[in-house]
């Protein structure tokens, strides 16, 4: 069957729809938001089933609805926003831990809440805020990072998983999500946002010290390991860092970091893609090249930028059913796809590969605000 899908998938640029409306339409008749408003991890092909809803995954998928609406004024994708947030807002809070748990406290109110996590929702409600001007979205969001801030704090970073009730970090483990790094940086821009939106200077500090960390300890973070299939994951959680640092790419030393990061990741991601490859690194280093050359930063490799526009655009679904068509599979290894139809894959992939539309034909700026 993944062979089956493999060919059919290296052809869905040929479809009479444009892409992004394609990856709209899956998210909007695929089933995989809920009644509830809330979004599936994934959906498992070979199953047939979709995975638990995540509030991080709401997230994301929130923040590709409002660029959907934005780029199109379809009021589809604006009602479906809505949903999510109002998912956000209401069940997928915690109030007596004023926090977003991972996925959902236990009956007994026992549970784990993760700072990247938080951090992807806060942005998902800003952008609904900006876009309906519902202060209920800016309030929770408010509500969210002020309590990140404090929740999360250690001396260096931000410890990336707490327990709750107690919110006491877990120890670490050797994993990017499991430990400090320079990824968290795309979480920190929640912080920076929400003082942009409300004022809030302190938290606007507390992105700077977070971009310091980041910026003193990003090299070390690739390759990271000697198992090839780890190090492309850890290219995603770098992506991050890339994408993090374009709201103060005017500024000398973070131009250079992004040089370097690009030319890094770049060069991990062609010589690991034989055997393994994401879509999301793909669509993530891509628009991390066109925000950062419309922002004055990094002059744009075209050669690069055309190759990894064409490969992110070989994992969109073009099956003629509604719980497939239009979106990105997860990844690939060697000439299988993954069975994982993916909503973070098809957001940053969508995104990325209308930005890239968009700058052939001239019109392409970079809203770093809108950057899922």
């Amino acid at each position: 069957m993944l062979q089956w899908y493999s060919l059919l998938a290296s052809t869905s640029l040929s479809s009479s729809l444009p892409l992004a409306e394609r990856a709209g339409r899956w998210f909007l008749e695929s089933g995989i938001q809920d009644s509830t408003g809330g979004v599936a991890r994934y959906y498992l092909t070979d199953a047939e089933r979709n995975a638990p809803v995540s509030a991080e995954i709401t997230g994301y998928a929130l923040s590709f609805l409002v660029w959907s609406y934005n780029e199109t004024g379809d009021g589809r994708y604006l009602e479906a926003a809505l949903k999510a947030g109002r998912f956000l807002v209401h069940d997928a809070w915690d109030k007596s831990s004023a926090t977003f748990p991972f996925e959902a406290l236990s009956p007994e109110g026992t549970g784990f809440a993760y700072f990247f996590d938080c951090g992807i929702i806060v942005r998902g409600l800003l952008a609904l805020w900006r876009a309906t001007g519902d202060s209920t979205f800016l309030e929770r969001a408010k509500e969210a990072a002020v309590a990140m801030a404090f929740d999360f704090h250690s001396a260096e970073a931000m410890h990336p998983i707490i327990r709750l009730p107690e919110k006491e970090p877990l120890d670490y483990e050797p994993r990017w999500s499991r430990e400090p790094g320079c990824y968290q940086l795309k979480s920190a821009m929640a912080w920076r946002d929400v003082a942009t939106a409300t004022g809030q200077s302190e938290l606007n500090a507390a992105y700077e010290r977070m971009l310091a960390y980041a910026l003193a300890t990003h090299a070390a973070f690739l390759p990271g390991d000697t198992d090839s299939a780890r190090v492309m994951d850890r290219l995603h959680a770098y992506s991050y860092f890339l994408e993090a640092l374009l709201p103060v790419a005017a500024r000398p030393e973070v131009a250079v970091a992004l040089a370097e990061g690009i030319r890094n990741a770049g060069c991990h991601l062609r010589e690991i893609a034989p055997i393994f490859e994401r879509s999301d690194v793909y669509g993530q280093l891509l628009r991390v090249r066109l925000y950062a050359h419309d922002l004055g930063a990094v002059p744009l490799d075209y050669e690069a930028a055309s190759h990894e526009a064409e490969m992110a655009g070989q994992f969109q679904c073009a099956v003629d059913d509604s719980r497939f068509s239009g979106g990105f599979w997860f990844g690939r290894k060697g000439t299988g796809l993954l069975p994982f139809m993916n909503p973070v894959s098809t957001a940053f992939c969508a995104q990325a590969l209308t930005s890239w539309q968009q700058f052939q034909r001239g019109g392409f700026r970079a809203a770093v605000e809108q950057l899922i």
